[in-house]
């Protein structure tokens, strides 16, 4: 079984959190790429150049599939970790969440930063609008003119979304987004046309 929905942030968002000290600035953002994450984390690194450390968690996928922690020279567990827990108590997917942290001079030990790290990014996920997103496949359809009128009506139907266009000399080629929950309906419905053939591209 394949879940219809996943769970993420609205738009970027900030925490911040003190501890003698040591400010805690944790930093939301919604992504969806692995190349996103870099760039993020690439300018985050020079916008806070002075910071100490710059700790992350991120998950992305609809299915959830691709993760990682980042201590980023905290001691193992204390902060990459309460970073990805918050993520996985509010169910989120497709983002990456930043803690910088400027050190002040007192140590907090292993279950003050874990605390601090944890408190952080709990401010920020609270500054942001959890939302729901539905999880889509993205279909290709190669289809004769003569049977056009009969195939439009199955690619405007709701939750159904026309990408891409492309007319050939006696074919038209549209790529489409659906749904996953309509996915199978609506390709076994396009499939049953004459001299039509619908490719899987993949699902997002």
């Amino acid at each position: 079984m394949f879940e219809d929905e996943y769970n993420t942030i609205s738009g970027f968002s900030q925490g911040i959190y003190r501890e003698r000290g040591s400010r805690f600035i944790a930093l939301a953002y919604p992504v969806s790429t692995e190349n996103e994450v870099k760039e993020i984390l690439q300018s985050i690194k020079k916008e806070y150049n002075s910071a100490r450390h710059w700790c992350y968690a991120y998950r992305l996928g609809w299915d959830k599939s691709a993760y990682r922690m980042n201590d980023d020279g905290e001691p193992s567990g204390t902060a990459g970790k309460p970073i990805y827990g918050q993520i996985l108590s509010h169910d989120l997917t497709n983002v990456l969440i930043v803690v910088v942290r400027y050190f002040g001079g007192i140590k907090l030990g292993v279950s003050g930063l874990i605390g601090a790290y944890r408190a952080a990014t709990i401010e920020a996920i609270q500054n942001t609008e959890i939302i729901s997103k539905p999880v889509k496949d993205i279909n290709e359809v190669i289809f004769g003119y003569e049977v056009m009128n009969d195939i439009m009506p199955l690619l405007k139907k709701e939750g159904v979304y026309i990408l891409e266009t492309e007319y050939f000399d006696e074919n038209v080629k549209i790529v489409f987004e659906v749904n996953k929950s309509l996915s199978i309906f609506v390709c076994d419905q396009l499939s049953g046309f004459d001299k039509t053939k619908v490719k899987y591209i993949e699902t997002i």
